[in-house]
């Protein structure tokens, strides 16, 4: 099968009518993520996002379905009640830029064109841009917080909650100029984002959260055998839409892409996150837990070291609260 982006585009807009014509309580269908760029493939491999919503409450609301070893559905359901409040959605920070930029393929009722058009009203206002993005350093925040106060911060529930603040802080960064950053090519956008707000320094700030100055290509290699270990463990029943089997070669296509490139530490983000996930979801005693264990603890994220990165994730978040307050009293939110 040869993939090319008007391939993916056609197989999009074929299983929007395919669905909607075998399933009556669907109102919508739209497209959404890297289809949408002009070079969605990564690894030669990519998923297709789609979002169905229903008239009623759906019966699941993630699917992923195999196309073949390069390409799935990603498929995510919702109910019309999650599109009530249009104004509440511009400022959300996910669904926000979600709505803005889908591509809708059906919409007999135009319920979807007008949810986007009300969306689109004044979102790039700087005090609509201020009001997705300040929320995220917030919530960064409070977890910083949870965990600096936390009588025991370590285990998978703590990398889990730290990489989650550092997810949101980084995101709301990039917030500022452009769309979420989608996971794969998390920190291979994020220099553009940071740079773009006269920040460069924040990546390899960022890159130092995620312990990037301690490892290198060669460490990180053998880190995805581990992934690999921990991500097949995991498959069965049930195991969460976003590692199944289908998913697999997407990501580890990505990341030796990725580590083959000019940028190999980008791999760290997609990496720790996925593998954490994973390891979260195995007993305590797994055995393809161990070498996850090994790679935290080798970068701070586990054991003495923990609360080094605790005071450098306070200060990362400082340095944004201040581009954050910056950039609203020079553009007027």
């Amino acid at each position: 099968m040869r993939i090319t982006r008007e391939v993916l585009l056609k197989l999009a807009q074929d299983t929007a009518n395919q669905r909607a014509r075998a399933d009556m309580d669907i109102l919508a269908v739209y497209l959404h993520g890297s289809l949408l760029d002009e070079e969605p493939l990564l690894g030669g491999t990519a998923d297709i996002d789609l979002f169905i919503v229903r008239n009623d409450e759906p019966a699941v609301e993630r699917e992923v379905v195999r196309i073949s070893d390069e390409v799935h559905l990603d498929i995510t359901h919702h109910s019309r009640k999650l599109y009530r409040q249009t104004r509440e959605l511009r400022l959300h920070p996910w669904q926000g830029p979600l709505l803005y930029g889908c591509k809708i393929l059906y919409d007999p009722q135009h319920f979807m064109d007008f949810t986007q058009a009300s969306v689109r009203g004044q979102f790039n206002r700087p005090d609509q841009v201020l009001g997705r993005v300040k929320p995220q350093v917030e919530h960064a925040r409070q977890i910083w917080q949870s965990l600096s106060s936390s009588k025991d911060p370590t285990g998978r529930e703590t990398v889990m909650y730290y990489l989650r603040a550092v997810g949101l802080v980084a995101n709301a960064v990039a917030g500022l100029s452009g769309k979420p950053l989608t996971e794969r090519r998390f920190l291979i956008e994020f220099p553009h984002r940071a740079a773009a707000v006269g920040h460069p320094g924040l990546y390899p700030g960022l890159l130092g959260l995620l312990g990037g100055p301690m490892v290198d290509a060669t460490d990180i290699r053998a880190w995805v055998l581990g992934w690999h270990q921990a991500v097949e463990a995991l498959q069965g029943d049930p195991t969460p839409p976003r590692l199944s089997s289908p998913r697999i070669p997407y990501y580890s296509r990505a990341f030796e892409a990725i580590l083959d490139s000019d940028q190999p530490l980008g791999v760290l983000w997609p990496l720790l996150r996925t593998w954490t996930e994973a390891v979260s979801l195995l007993p305590e005693d797994s055995p393809a837990s161990v070498p996850w264990k090994e790679a935290v603890t080798r970068i701070g994220l586990l054991g003495d070291t923990f609360t080094a990165k605790l005071a450098a994730l306070d200060a990362y978040l400082d340095q944004v609260e201040e581009l954050l307050e910056d950039w609203a009293r020079e553009n007027g939110a």
